[in-house]
């Protein structure tokens, strides 16, 4: 109770992911492994890419873009989130909420698009090979990931800065694990029913018209794939699709069920796992289903041991 009298009203309180229990050390201990996971998978991927010339294309450099959203997302909530574990009742600023609020959905949004587009390279790859190195230019490269940028940054400015505007009455407990809009909506006094609306277009721009444009890519490229006559070469297809179709189904469906979801009844508890997806678990799995299961990745990370050996022996 002392810790939220003494709160400002330009300061919330997170309640966190699960109110502290018996269990909340062993929780603490897979959130600080999920952090260290993730941060070290994807830096190693983004140091592979740009160290071995054979991961120099387009599709790697897509899955960079990818490595730093993710590097984002879950530096962005963890540290806080065990900032709270360690210490509850634990405020944060409108400033600190409102930055928290403008990354979470900047790289959120950021990370659909860009699935997106990764669709569009493997259906370019695989459906017009002979078009890619025209169709996916350095150029073209840049310009689409400049896109997902710069589209993301714009969705994440107009949502932070109307839910930091909104007045806030009473209690100022945030029952979430990070300041997450629509947890927010429900501290304000005032009608927010235009600003939902809002909300769900912008799901709808973000999540199903990108999804819808994933969906007709790999249709295309199913097609392609069964015309196949190399049984070999249908394979390889499949692998390199899969790793992807595996990275869009735990993001888009985990975003898709908190923002476009009909409005019925449901507990907190639902409206908290979900964001454990997209903010945490997609950071941790991301490079190790696109590592796992790509071979070139696994010989660049080969090749890159092997020198570290020789450096070691020299």
């Amino acid at each position: 109770m002392e810790s939220k009298n003494s709160t400002s009203p330009m300061q919330f309180i997170l309640l966190g992911l699960l109110h502290h229990t018996n269990m909340h050390t062993f929780f603490l201990a897979l959130i600080w492994l999920a952090l260290v996971t993730a941060v070290s998978g994807n830096t190693l991927l983004l140091v592979l890419i740009q160290v071995d010339s054979s991961l120099r294309t387009p599709m790697y450099f897509f899955l960079s873009q990818l490595a730093v959203m993710d590097i984002c997302e879950i530096l962005t909530v963890v540290p806080k989130m065990v900032a709270d574990f360690l210490t509850p009742g634990n405020p944060i600023s409108l400033v600190a909420c409102w930055a928290q609020i403008f990354l979470v959905v900047m790289m959120g949004g950021a990370e659909c698009l860009l699935l997106a587009v990764m669709a569009y390279d493997r259906y370019v790859a695989i459906c017009n090979p002979l078009q890619y190195p025209i169709l996916l230019s350095r150029r073209v490269c840049l310009g689409l990931a400049a896109g997902a940028w710069v589209g993301a940054a714009a969705d994440a400015l107009i949502h932070s800065v109307y839910a930091i505007h909104l007045p806030y009455c009473g209690s100022k407990d945030i029952d979430q694990f990070f300041c997450e809009v629509q947890s927010l909506l429900k501290l304000s006094c005032s009608d927010t029913s235009q600003y939902e609306t809002l909300v769900f277009v912008s799901g709808i721009v973000l999540l199903l018209i990108p999804s819808s444009i994933i969906l007709a890519s790999y249709t295309c490229i199913l097609a392609t794939v069964l015309r196949m006559k190399s049984t070999k070469g249908q394979q390889k297809a499949l692998a390199t699709c899969s790793s992807h179709l595996t990275a869009v189904g735990m993001f888009y469906g985990a975003a898709i069920f908190m923002y476009l979801r009909p409005k019925v009844p449901h507990s907190p508890e639902q409206d908290k796992m979900a964001p454990v997806f997209y903010t945490i678990v997609t950071p941790v799995l991301n490079p190790l289903i696109y590592s796992l299961r790509n071979r070139d990745v696994l010989g660049a990370l080969r090749k890159l041991v092997m020198k570290c050996r020789v450096l070691q022996q020299n």
